[in-house]
């Protein structure tokens, strides 16, 4: 992890400079002078070689000290103690939807390979996938928030009760890809570990039909699904933003996309390395997960 982030550090430091733009024009705005933007350069550090500039950022990623941001004008420390808590709330009750959903109907479909209720699974996880998710979040939105009154249309709360509240659409909306995804896992690899010899020499010792399914047949079917889970829980870590947009929650990602856009490198370049932190602990723990899931993984 320590090679691979180092890395990361440096990716991240170069491509954000490759955006076009002057963050001092940026700030200053278009009819300031020559001089005024020099100066504020200088007051920025720009001034000073990508080498220089570079280890003066690493010396903040030690130090926990990620600077200032440009547009916000607030430690970059505190913008992320404010809006990390958001997006990972969100992400947490989009997974927990997702399990909620897709482990009973992705063990159902695959028990009932090839009937009716698995071809009306899968047909409803294809147009999960297909929908974009700012037009589900809309239509959420219309019907359980304004014609209904159920949940807030958006924004956010002060109160935990409350947030949680405001999470669900969101939640909702954010959960079908990887619902639908996750079923469709779930069903193949049932279907296939189903046919194996091991699951077919297990039935033949008398063991129950039950105790076959969950200890042979659903333990084999989470390895594959928690690689699947990680990547999805990393893709709702950094894909954000449009649930974020759609509902106006003040996360990560509309920080994200607001920063690229001003050219607020010290905000862009700690997102980035928190989500690349992020990235590699969850791969870390599924990593370790194995070792319970399969006995032929040791750590």
């Amino acid at each position: 992890m320590i090679p691979v982030l180092f890395i990361i550090t440096i990716l991240i430091f170069l491509m954000i400079r490759l955006i076009p733009g002057d963050p001092a024009r940026l700030v200053l705005g278009e009819k300031a002078t020559n001089d005024a933007v020099e100066a504020m350069r200088i007051k920025m550090g720009l001034n000073r070689t990508l080498y220089a500039q570079y280890m003066i950022f690493m010396k903040g990623v030690f130090s926990l000290d990620l600077g200032k941001s440009i547009v916000y004008q607030r430690s970059v420390i505190d913008l992320l103690k404010d809006r990390i808590g958001v997006t990972f709330m969100l992400t947490c009750v989009s997974t927990i939807f997702s399990l909620i959903l897709s482990f009973p109907l992705g063990y159902f479909a695959g028990v009932n390979k090839d009937k009716f209720s698995d071809n009306l699974i899968r047909g409803a996880t294809l147009a999960a996938i297909s929908m974009p998710s700012f037009w589900v979040g809309l239509l959420l939105m219309l019907f359980f928030g304004v014609r209904l009154g159920l949940f807030p249309v958006g924004g956010w709360a002060e109160t935990f009760p409350m947030q949680i509240r405001a999470l669900i659409l969101p939640g909702i909306t954010q959960c079908l890809v990887t619902s639908a995804l996750l079923i469709r896992n779930i069903r193949n690899s049932v279907v296939d570990i189903s046919n194996l010899d091991y699951v077919d020499f297990a039935r033949s010792k008398g063991i129950r039909e039950k105790n076959v399914r969950n200890r042979h047949v659903l333990r084999n079917t989470l390895i594959s699904t928690c690689t699947l889970l990680a990547m999805r829980i990393v893709a709702l870590l950094g894909g954000s933003v449009i649930v974020e947009t759609v509902f106006s929650l003040p996360g990560i990602g509309s920080l994200m996309v607001n920063s690229i856009f001003n050219r607020d490198y010290p905000t862009v370049q700690s997102l980035v390395l928190l989500i690349a932190i992020m990235v590699l602990v969850i791969n870390l723990l599924v990593d370790i997960l194995y070792s319970f899931l399969d006995p032929r993984v040791r750590l």
